[in-house]
């Protein structure tokens, strides 16, 4: 402990020196280049002298910043606003104007409305300097989140007699690549909780969409019934629903608190931050499905992006990380491509910006707004970091890449565990992942052609010469455009497809789904059969295929795979079939789908390596989540041991939820209304 005080006694005396010289420098540049500032005599002065003269003035307009500002501050502050804004200037000279005068050498002069000029100039180059100097400094930093919390935890006192609950989502993540972080040292906040121990590790298995819409939406609100997948065609609606587009988000919400029967897992003095959709939570900050919304009282977020950046130091802090990380994914980039590693997807255009978007500023506003719902006592609190699933996608799950994330993600598990000690109720930290990513190249890397191509060569349409890439629908993607208050342009093509247009073939990792917009139902086998007799035969027989699924007239439902094989879903249980290498679970999760309403005419699982833990992405991803196969579907829960097991197979994101939910009942009594918020109203 002593060892650690004076180390951060010399960082912060080092922090000083360099400011110091920093503005030192910046008075002597000033100084030349202004005519009515001078700092020394008028018969010229050795450049030692005019050093020293710019030492001693940069030094005490330094410490009269220090000790006269605050109580200048204190003084003024029954001024008008407007007032006192001009008023700052003015001070601010004023106390340059002292500092050259109480200057030893006597040799300091200016004008006083170039004092002014030049004190602003002199502030800014000072704080810049000193937060980026801070940039590294966990502990200044968080000692610049509590003061950031401390008007929150004042004017919201919370009841302290039960302890509250973080639940900590870790987008991406699987069970398996947690384990091997924790093995190689990267995370040792959590190796630390897995050796004392004070958390037990649970892996569970998820619906066959694999993805953060179903999952959350699932976990957050009770329900994710009818989302077969992270993009699909409503044939009622002629829409494409898309889980990270704002109206979309809002839909599905709606909809899973209807069919759940209340407001969500927060809806008991909750705060969600980060997420797709709110879990019915009082404070939001970077909720997409609030994002299109027109700013109010009630979603207007305390803790997003404005009262986090309203901290110069913080803007330095992340502005600086921001453009290293995109520096660093640039690099990393050359030197993947020129080490010719495989698999490979491009990683140019807008992407370095994107990733250093979810990896720096997302991560950084988040783990802020919750250690300040924290400081504010909140009762339970849901938040999102995206920053590995941005970064496994395009780099791979196991990538040195996805690997660095991981260890910066434990930084901030660190900080905001110090932040859990500080607050005003004890809190549970619940750490969960919402599904893994399974590696592998891209469909049309190893094929030449994209899904959409095989289904127009299964229908006799002509197949364009060069396959079109299909667009990957990350997370954080859509989290840049809702913090931009950007949507995004919602085309007619894009989401109303002409009901007598061309089958609509769309991508959710390695899950496809195939449907025909002229048909107002969901077509059965034989119907597809009479239309497009070389359809099915030629998806079920290429080899970048597991298996298919299909209503069937006589069936109810069929899994169709190579070699003529078509297994009834009701028989799946004493044959697999083409689902035996998917592993357990795998059965029901194809047979629920199949119930939903909105389930496609076609839904394509791409092929699957069990030896390998492989599959063949329909986007551009080489880690890849949304279907069956491999890790995507074996996401983990890290809880206290002072909360009871999970059950065994804990299977579904329904089920997480309601175990979530008796967590916040342990805590003592109901934490979620049995009735929504909109019946209570009614």
């Amino acid at each position: 402990m002593v060892a650690g005080r004076w180390r951060r006694v010399a960082s912060q005396v080092g922090r000083s020196v360099t400011v110091w010289a920093v503005s030192t420098l910046t008075m002597l540049v000033l100084a030349g280049i202004l005519p009515d500032f001078q700092i020394q005599s008028p018969d010229g002065d050795s450049a030692t002298r005019i050093a020293v003269t710019a030492a001693f003035g940069a030094g005490a307009f330094g410490l009269l910043s220090a000790v006269v500002w605050p109580l200048l501050v204190r003084l003024f502050l029954l001024v008008p606003t407007l007032v006192l804004g001009l008023l700052v200037f003015v001070l601010n000279g004023s106390l340059l104007l002292l500092a050259l005068r109480i200057n030893p050498s006597g040799r300091g002069e200016v004008a006083p409305e170039t004092a002014v000029v030049v004190a602003a100039v002199m502030s800014a180059v000072a704080s810049a300097t000193g937060g980026a100097l801070a940039v590294r400094d966990d502990d200044a930093y968080r000692r610049r989140l509590y003061r950031l919390a401390d008007r929150r935890r004042r004017s919201h006192p919370p009841g302290t007699a039960t302890p509250g609950t973080l639940f900590l989502q870790l987008d991406g993540v699987g069970h398996d690549v947690l384990l091997a972080a924790v093995g190689k040292g990267l995370m040792p906040t959590v190796a630390r909780w897995l050796e004392r121990p004070t958390h037990r590790l649970t892996s569970w298995r998820t619906d066959w969409s694999s993805q953060t819409g179903a999952s959350q939406l699932g976990i957050l609100h009770g329900s994710n019934h009818d989302v077969p997948a992270f993009r699909w065609y409503e044939k009622d609606r002629g829409e494409v629903m898309v889980c990270n587009r704002p109206t979309s988000a809002v839909e599905l919400q709606r909809r899973a608190v209807e069919r759940a029967g209340h407001g969500g897992l927060l809806a008991v003095d909750g705060a969600s931050r980060g997420n797709l959709f709110s879990g019915g939570a009082e404070e939001q900050a970077l909720v997409l499905s609030i994002a299109t919304r027109r700013r109010s009282r009630e979603t207007r977020s305390r803790a997003g992006y404005f009262a986090y950046f309203s901290d110069p130091a913080n803007a330095v802090r992340t502005a600086l990380s921001f453009f290293a990380e995109v520096g660093r994914e640039i690099g990393q980039s050359v030197l993947a491509r020129a080490r010719k590693e495989r698999p490979r997807v491009s990683r140019g255009g807008l992407y370095p910006l994107v990733r250093a978007f979810a990896t720096v500023v997302e991560r950084d506003v988040v783990v802020a707004a919750v250690m300040g719902d924290m400081l504010a006592g909140h009762t339970a609190i849901y938040a999102d970091l995206v920053a590995y699933d941005e970064v496994a996608h395009h780099s791979g799950p196991m990538s040195r890449d996805a690997g660095k994330v991981l260890q910066r993600l434990d930084r901030s598990l660190a900080l905001i565990e110090n932040a859990a000690e500080h607050a005003p109720r004890r809190y549970r930290i619940v750490l969960l992942s919402d599904h893994g990513q399974s590696p592998g190249e891209t469909f049309r890397t190893r094929y030449g052609l994209t899904l959409a191509d095989l289904v127009r060569a299964g229908c006799g349409l002509p197949v364009p010469r060069k396959a079109e890439r299909t667009h990957s629908g990350a997370e954080a993607r859509a989290a840049v455009r809702a913090a931009l208050r950007r949507p995004g342009k919602e085309s007619r093509e894009q989401y109303r497809p002409a009901r007598d247009s061309e089958p609509v073939v769309l991508a959710s990792g390695n899950l496809g789904l195939v449907s025909f917009p002229e048909v107002p139902h969901r077509m059965t086998k034989e119907e597809i059969d009479a239309r497009h007799p070389a359809l099915l035969t030629t998806l079920a027989n290429h080899p970048g295929i597991g298996f298919l699924l299909v209503r069937s007239e006589e069936h109810g439902g069929v899994v169709l795979g190579p070699f003529g094989t078509e297994i009834p879903l009701d028989r799946l249980d004493e044959n697999p079939g083409p689902l035996a290498d998917f592993g357990p679970g795998a059965v029901e999760a194809v047979r629920r789908t199949h119930s939903f309403p909105h389930t496609a005419d076609i839904m394509v699982n791409s092929w699957y390596d069990p030896a390998e833990g492989e599959v063949l992405a329909f986007e551009e991803q080489i880690g890849s989540h949304g279907g069956l196969g491999g890790a995507q579907a074996k996401p983990f829960l890290l809880s206290p041991l002072a909360l009871s097991a999970p059950p065994e197979g804990l299977a579904g994101a329904e089920q997480v939820h309601r175990v979530l939910r008796g967590w916040l009942d342990e805590a003592g009594g109901p934490q979620v209304p049995v009735t929504a918020p909109e019946e209570k109203a009614a």
